[in-house]
């Protein structure tokens, strides 16, 4: 996600903090590389253009150029510029009027419209809503069974829809159905179609009419770049949407459509999907991406992620055990599963403030099974050998090893690393730094 642009940007940056004291000149010759990475990016070239435009009236003036951190100062007006593009602030979804509530999740088939009804579920269970799956799309094959199946395996209640009923009347059903339950938001998964047609927006428009919902979320593939934008120009056309779901961003997405929503259609980046995972949907935050993109990292999205894993109970009896020394291979292996329910090791490191910008970053091969493979190898060991890691012998190293379908060397390796956060617990188990380590925060 933004890899190929923060790169560019970063060297443009780059080049500039390289002038010393800036002119006029060499800032211009800056922002002409930035106008071509964001074009590249797939941004809309009139974004490009107003956004350029509003940097270089702020760059030229007079707390930059005599200013002691001139580049810095640079890098300061663009990312507040590129956080205003996106919307500056992160905007909820509308749960207003009476119970329940509906949001109507619209878009073309493939976007990804019925994961992210699954996802949106599990985010709103999070904040103590009840809500409610409906399946709508009566027309594409096994689109009612996809969805049904992704309720059973999230645990939330969905509508029984058939083929044979009619939206509308789904709809209008599954309102009256959530209301006699106890559910406070109805989620409406609607038909898509490979291209926006009339007859797909007369359907929609019905359905908006009947169930009158309080958000319609467009989801739109963020691997489309302009495209989405238009989509979603076509979309807010005829049905007003309140906001925008950009799916795929963890994939190879050059960030247009990120950067030009709503400067082009008004509406906001409500969330973003970034894995298949059911809990890998994002609030949108514009500040942060903006960070992210000029590889400031996001300190804050980091944290949230941690303690979204962070049992507060076992947290504590973790603590417990760093204190008196008693971190075992057990606990390894269960703060190895808090760190992958965080999501990708390579996305979590982009977080990190500087970090992202390193050489050793850039030149380090970063293999998320490597945490598959950690976990494997520990189950493979015995109770005893999981506590007490000093009696795993030789015979036992390739005993495990055959046990968890890898070599000598990766127990050995495991091993090692095992010892050698032993040696830094010891070093820092005092004050309140264990404390922080203790909440999810552990560095492996």
């Amino acid at each position: 996600m933004f890899d190929n642009l923060s790169d560019k940007l970063n060297g443009v940056f780059k080049k500039l903090k390289g002038h010393g004291k800036l002119t006029e000149k060499n800032i211009e010759e800056g922002l002409r590389e930035v106008r071509l990475a964001l074009l590249e990016a797939d941004a809309h070239y009139k974004v490009v253009k107003q956004l350029v435009a509003d940097i270089k009236t702020r760059a030229i003036g007079q707390e930059v150029l005599t200013s002691l951190t001139p580049a810095q100062q640079v890098i300061k007006i663009v990312n507040e510029e590129l956080a205003a593009l996106m919307g500056a602030k992160n905007e909820d979804l509308d749960l207003s009027g009476p119970s329940p509530a509906a949001i109507m999740l619209v878009g073309l088939q493939g976007s990804g419209k019925t994961t992210t009804a699954g996802k949106l579920a599990l985010h709103l269970r999070k904040l103590g809503r009840k809500p409610y799956l409906v399946p709508v799309d009566v027309y594409r094959p096994a689109a009612i069974d996809q969805l049904q199946k992704l309720a059973g395996q999230l645990s939330v209640p969905v509508f029984e829809s058939t083929t044979d009923m009619d939206p509308v009347q789904i709809v209008r059903q599954a309102k009256t159905a959530a209301h006699a339950k106890g559910y406070d938001t109805i989620i409406l998964d609607t038909a898509g179609r490979l291209h926006v047609d009339q007859a797909l927006m007369a359907e929609l428009a019905e359905i908006k009419k009947t169930v009158n919902p309080s958000d319609i979320l467009l989801v739109a593939d963020a691997m489309t770049g302009q495209d989405a934008v238009n989509i979603a120009q076509a979309f807010d056309a005829e049905l007003d949407i309140g906001g925008v779901v950009l799916t795929k961003m963890d994939g190879d997405a050059r960030g247009g459509a990120a950067l030009s929503i709503k400067a082009v259609t008004g509406k906001p980046i409500k969330f973003i999907g970034v894995g298949e995972k059911s809990s890998a949907l994002e609030p949108f935050h514009p500040d942060r991406m903006a960070s992210r993109i000029l590889g400031m990292g996001d300190m804050l999205s980091f944290i949230e992620k941690a303690q979204s894993v962070v049992d507060e109970k076992n947290a504590a009896a973790l603590e417990k055990k760093l204190r008196k020394n008693e971190f075992t291979l057990e606990d390894f292996r269960d703060q190895m599963a808090q760190v992958r329910k965080m999501g990708s090791i390579s996305d979590l490191i982009k977080m990190i403030p500087g970090v992202s910008k390193s050489k050793q970053f850039k030149d380090a091969d970063i293999d998320d099974r490597e945490l598959v493979r950690i976990e494997a190898i520990i189950n493979s060991m015995t109770p005893s050998e999981r506590r007490r890691h000093n009696i795993i012998n030789g015979s036992r190293r390739k005993r495990i090893a055959r046990g968890s379908g890898t070599t000598v060397q990766d127990v050995n390796k495991l091993l090692k690393n095992y010892t050698q956060v032993l040696k830094m617990l010891k070093k820092i188990n005092k004050g309140g730094m264990m404390r922080g380590l203790s909440r999810g925060m552990m560095p492996f």
